[in-house]
């Protein structure tokens, strides 16, 4: 049995979704057209702190609290007319979760490039 490395995972992700600056996530955040969602785990948050207006969907709860069909969809967490523009740290995990919502069916759907830590150097305000 072969098994496919995390790498491969991601550059397959990577080949197939929507990756974004953090200098372009910014403007639709400010402009209020996307849903920014931070899915660092919640101790990340605390280290590190979170970017204002971000929601915090944890990596591991994302597809089920978005999907309507989930005992644990959380009703109007995300505005579905929005773009969905997710980042974790570095922007790994943003990249899986982002090809599993486009998995899901979602369209509009992005990352950010480099994660938190490119965000921290951007205009973001980090409370």
């Amino acid at each position: 049995m072969t098994i496919k490395s995390s790498k491969e995972l991601v550059n397959d992700a990577l080949k197939e979704i929507k990756t974004i600056s953090h200098t372009e996530a910014s403007k639709l955040h400010k402009d209020g057209s996307c849903n920014l969602i931070d899915i660092r785990d919640v101790r990340e948050l605390e280290k590190e702190g979170r970017v204002e207006g971000s929601l915090h969907i944890p990596r591991g709860m994302l597809e089920f609290w978005i999907d309507p069909n989930s005992a644990y969809y959380k009703q109007g967490k995300i505005d579905p007319s929005k773009e969905i523009v997710l980042f974790c740290a570095g922007g790994l995990r943003s990249a899986l979760a982002a090809k599993s919502l486009q998995d899901m069916g979602f369209k509009n759907v992005s990352h950010i490039d480099g994660g938190f830590g490119a965000i921290k150097d951007g205009d973001f305000e980090i409370s």
